[in-house]
């Protein structure tokens, strides 16, 4: 950029603007009158023009400063929306959540409306993977994981045990009438979950005899878009399998559950700071929500 001047004169110049006088826009942002017709002199001398006309009462914009003044409070309004987007309005109590994205998307969304609507005085920031290492410890309240609850250097207190059940689009489950049909199909298997078919098979006492390519992917995201497409059958936790049945997104291939083998957790860092009540309701309603 070859050319920005000194913010803090162009915040002066657009309080002068709205309020049309030195003594009103210092009494706004907390400056002398001095202090604000400095900066104003300074903006003049930077950008080579002259914004007010000056009087002894009052102070009215230049044809020039009429132009400029739209463009500059823009730009403050944007810098203040993007503020407010990024990190949380003023007079709310902002609570940030850190979950694993198939988490945070699948079983937080869809319930943080109402969460909202029984909190209106809270404000969620909810992150994952993809935003989470840009944060520091210190900007995460509640941290949930998805493992075995060995994390070093923390606390992790259980949230419930999950359950997984297979899933498929609808025309596929229509063919599935027994536990022998499923075995036949094409399996879609989720990196990190690699012996949930196994487990899932030696729970119902049978072999799995397909002979077609099986697919794996990252996420349970991508399991879910692949089965709803017919691309197979994803083994996907019980609770969001049955919304998104309840939905028609998807359909049961088999109503039949075994554990997960990881589960989800409330980790606690080992921090000095006091608790906040806000955080404190939030994690209450986590504890709720996965019980």
């Amino acid at each position: 950029m070859s050319k920005f001047p000194n913010l803090l004169w162009l915040r002066s110049f657009e309080a002068v603007g709205r309020h049309g006088g030195f003594t009103a826009a210092g009494e706004e942002l907390g400056l002398t009158q001095a202090a604000i017709s400095t900066h104003i002199r300074s903006l003049e001398a930077e950008l080579g023009y002259v914004l007010f006309e000056r009087s002894t009462r009052k102070v009215s914009l230049t044809e020039i400063g009429k132009a400029y003044l739209p463009a500059v409070r823009q730009a403050f309004d944007d810098l203040s929306l993007s503020t407010e987007g990024f990190f949380g309005g003023r007079g709310k109590e902002t609570v940030t959540i850190r979950a694993p994205i198939s988490t945070a998307t699948l079983i937080l969304s869809p319930e943080i409306p109402a969460l909202l609507r029984q909190e209106p005085g809270l404000s969620i920031r909810l992150v994952s993977a993809i935003w989470a290492e840009n944060l520091l410890e210190s900007n995460i309240d509640i941290d949930i994981r998805l493992g075995h609850g060995r994390w070093p250097g923390c606390h992790a207190d259980p949230l419930g045990m999950d359950h997984i059940l297979p899933v498929a689009s609808r025309d596929l489950c229509r063919s599935i009438t027994a536990p022998e049909d499923l075995a036949d199909c094409q399996k879609i298997h989720i990196l990190g979950f690699e012996d949930h078919w196994a487990r899932y098979f030696k729970d119902l006492g049978i072999a799995s005899t397909s002979a077609r390519g099986e697919i794996t992917v990252d996420t349970t995201l991508a399991a879910i878009e692949i089965a709803a497409s017919g691309g197979g059958v994803a083994l996907i936790l019980e609770r969001v399998a049955r919304r998104l049945a309840d939905q028609e997104r998807l359909a049961i291939a088999l109503n039949h559950c075994i554990p997960l083998g990881q589960d989800h957790f409330l980790i606690e860092h080992w921090d000095t700071r006091p608790p906040r009540m806000a955080v404190e309701r939030v994690r209450t309603w986590l504890q709720a929500l996965f019980a």
